[in-house]
């Protein structure tokens, strides 16, 4: 019998995501409104891989519409989600479990985590507490995604690149069948055409990711300018390397230490080539910009243990003063 997932966010990476688990035979529904709602119950879901496209025909529609599944991944930009959580409870029965598949620190990165800031919660992240309420905490798998796709139309992907998807429990000693559950939402991504893994130590891939993304985004919006011309700008590389630095002050104080150099970082990036971080495209659009989760929870967790980060905080400062 195939398990059931429920996508929430029907943009670029919930598409990727929904045509793996349709191929590994699940019974797959995506969370839409708007024009992709009305695209995917009309046309259905189009996704385009290496030179080869597939239409497939998940259930489309809301929460209410779509009722209890046996997994939820959360696919939608981090800022909404303290507002959309307490719609997403008709989602969610006795034995849902909840992937995270957002950008930045998520509402769960301080569970069980031990240490001074053990189970806290973070403004910049979780405000109301709405995701801690709505979301079963012992029932969370944590993701991070390794993969650039673009939305061409409503419910019309394209996945550019593909490496891999992480996969993991917060906790180190997960309870119940959640290492099961794991496995099973892995072999179905695997079974599907993606690079997944199963992690042990998923908060630290989170820190990593974020460790180069919470710099490349805010400039690129403040600047307008994609990676290429950012990191050839000695100054601005500069810089980059100095915000990075106060987030590894932070990961010291948190036992999340990266085995490689901001310099080293930085250099991975330039040799992916020149690309636009979707900051810059969230506000070319104008939409709201994911940088609360970002650069915020990072600022917010360096003041929670007395870190000066100047640098940080600044381009945080002016980054919220173009936002949309």
């Amino acid at each position: 019998m195939s398990s059931s997932v429920v996508i929430v966010g029907a943009g670029a990476i919930g598409a990727w995501l929904a045509d793996a688990f349709d191929r590994a035979g699940w019974s797959v529904s995506m969370l839409a409104r708007g024009a992709t709602l009305d695209a995917l119950r009309r046309e259905g879901l189009r996704v385009s891989c290496a030179g080869d496209t597939r239409v497939t025909r998940p259930r489309a529609g809301t929460a209410l519409e779509l009722g209890v599944h046996d997994y939820v991944f959360l696919t939608v930009k981090a800022q909404t989600l303290p507002e959309l959580a307490p719609t997403l409870t008709p989602l969610l029965g006795p034995a849902t479990v909840v992937a995270s598949g957002t950008n930045g620190i998520p509402w769960w990165f301080f569970h069980d985590f031990g240490g001074e800031l053990a189970n806290l919660r973070l403004e910049s992240v979780d405000p109301e507490g709405s995701q801690e309420r709505t979301f079963p905490r012992e029932r969370i798998l944590g993701s991070v995604v390794h993969a650039s796709a673009r939305v061409l139309a409503p419910a019309d992907v394209q996945v550019v690149a593909a490496d891999r998807l992480l996969l993991g429990a917060p906790s180190a000693a997960p309870r119940g069948d959640l290492p099961a559950r794991l496995d099973s939402v892995v072999a179905a991504l695997r079974a599907g055409g993606i690079n997944a893994l199963a992690s042990n130590r998923i908060r630290q891939d989170v820190w990593t990711k974020l460790w180069g993304n919470m710099n490349m985004n805010p400039l690129s919006a403040l600047t307008r300018c994609g990676t290429a011309r950012l990191l050839g700008c000695a100054e601005v590389r500069g810089l980059c390397v100095r915000m990075m630095e106060e987030m590894q002050l932070c990961a010291e104080r948190l036992d999340l230490r990266i085995a490689i150099t901001a310099e080293e970082r930085i250099g991975i990036t330039q040799r992916l080539g020149n690309f636009i971080p979707s900051m810059l495209t969230d506000l070319e659009a104008g939409r709201p910009l994911e940088l609360a989760p970002q650069l915020g929870a990072v600022v917010e967790i360096a003041g929670l243990l007395d870190i000066p980060v100047p640098f940080s905080r600044s381009i945080l400062g002016l980054t919220r003063l173009i936002a949309p």
